[in-house]
């Protein structure tokens, strides 16, 4: 008989939802995590911290804007050692409370490094060493930051974006190499306390992932509040001297070479699935080129018994990705259905204004040739977002020409909580007529998705 029904190997946002969704299914669970702390790298040194210190910073940037209110505020300072404890204490807390979770559900936690000898056996090592059997094994190792060839990261003068989360101070040059979710998120938090911060993109254009147009509004947005940005260069590499930071980069196409100076920098070019030191190999597992793990449509990898989910697998790498590849997996292996649309997972960039997307981009449509209408809507136009300030970006739908959503993309205040109406409607197969006969609340942000759908009708009211 199994010590378990199910092991899972890694405490991240995919495997510890996954491992607590199994136990309310009744199978006898287990997590293996080796880090000291639940939560992965979304909870420890991604998602969380990085909102944090974007809300505190947030705050200090408000003040140099509350004059335009009415309100005076003098010998505003910045406290970076306060900010990093509120986020620390935020992430401590949120950690506690998924110890919690699994206690309450009756989730057993395992510290220490996991591996599967073979099929059925996953061996921890550590302390805590011991040999345990299960009739499934779930691997949810997650991803790490992706290095960039010829530059060394140190985690003092050159960061990942771990180490740009515990700068002790604001530094006075920071240099982001890539213009991702990551880097723009970092680059900002530092900006708004006062560092000069340059973002250097090997493309010509920012989030590469997100609808041009879109990420059109968000480059002016972001340039207008601080940050510059050079794209098309390819860093060679980062020289360390007395007077800091040397950037060596090359001009994409034009065989030129440019340097450029800092006293930090960033390395956000992406990151890459964590799924060495796990015996796959050995195992029979199949791993692609880019170390990604393979899996069926029930996340079962090329050995029986073996799944796999979250980073670590195709596909977006987000929490909330992850999480779902967890439900939907161990659903299925409760005789349950368990399902995950990759259309409808949403993408935030939690900059100042805020990028949010779901489905197909604009380009996207154009290269597969599908038609489509499209409809947008300003903030410059909302009565809510001039009354908050925030009138910067816009809502742009696209949809098949009977009205039924293709995709949605927002530049502007609060779009990551906008864009969960999009998704909705776009999980329902709603039609932009449907979003556009729907009342919303006056005065409100969400006013300009309605708005935006009435557009795509050539119906627009405030446009």
């Amino acid at each position: 008989m199994s010590d378990y029904d199910l092991v899972v190997i890694g405490g991240g946002p995919g495997g510890y939802v996954a491992a607590i969704r199994a136990a309310q299914l009744g199978l006898k669970t287990a997590c293996v995590e080796g880090r000291g702390a639940l939560g992965g790298t979304c909870l420890n040194v991604g998602c969380i911290p990085s909102k944090a210190l974007l809300t505190s910073s947030a705050k200090y940037a408000e003040l140099s804007h509350l004059s335009s209110h009415g309100i005076s505020v003098e010998g505003g300072s910045i406290d970076v050692s306060g900010m990093l404890a509120r986020k620390d204490k935020i992430v401590g807390d949120l950690t506690k409370g998924i110890g919690f979770l699994f206690k309450k559900n009756g989730v057993d936690l395992i510290e220490g490094w996991a591996s599967i000898p073979e099929a059925g056996k996953v061996s921890v090592s550590g302390d805590n060493a011991q040999e345990l059997t299960a009739k499934h094994i779930l691997i949810a190792t997650g991803s790490e930051p992706t290095p960039l060839p010829g530059v060394e990261i140190d985690e003092v003068d050159v960061l990942s974006s771990t180490g740009a989360l515990d700068l002790p101070e604001v530094p006075e040059h920071l240099v982001v190499i890539g213009a991702g979710v990551i880097g723009l998120e970092l680059g900002q938090v530092w900006g708004r306390l006062g560092a000069k911060v340059t973002v250097v993109e090997y493309l010509d254009r920012i989030l590469p992932a997100n609808d041009g147009e879109i990420a059109k509004l968000a480059q002016r947005s972001l340039a207008k509040r601080g940050l510059k940005f050079t794209l098309g260069r390819a860093v060679k590499s980062v020289e360390k001297s007395d007077a800091g930071l040397t950037l060596t980069m090359e001009r994409v196409g034009k065989d030129k070479i440019e340097t450029l100076d800092a006293d930090k920098v960033l390395v956000a070019i992406g990151r890459r699935p964590v799924t060495r030191d796990l015996g796959l190999e050995d195992l029979g597992v199949e791993v692609n080129a880019r170390g990604f793990v393979e899996v069926d449509g029930t996340f079962q990898t090329s050995v029986p018994g073996v799944y796999a989910i979250g980073d670590c697998v195709p596909g977006p790498m987000l929490a909330h990705k992850a999480e779902e590849d967890g439900v939907a997996c161990v659903e299925m292996l409760a005789g349950e259905k368990g399902h995950v649309d990759y259309n409808l997972v949403p993408g935030v960039v939690y900059t100042d204004p805020e990028v949010a997307s779901v489905g197909q981009t604009e380009e996207q449509l154009k290269d597969a040739g599908v038609e489509y209408i499209s409809g947008k809507f300003s903030f410059m136009a909302n009565s809510r977002a001039r009354s908050i300030g925030e009138t910067d970006g816009a809502v742009k739908v696209l949809a098949k020409p009977d009205g039924t959503l293709l995709g949605a993309h927002i530049c502007g205040a609060h779009g990551g909580d906008l864009i969960a109406e999009l998704v909705l409607a776009m999980a329902k197969d709603a039609k932009v007529e449907e979003i556009a006969a729907t009342c919303h609340a006056h005065p409100a942000m969400a006013e300009a998705v309605k708005e935006a759908c009435l557009d795509a009708l050539g119906r627009a009211i405030h446009a």
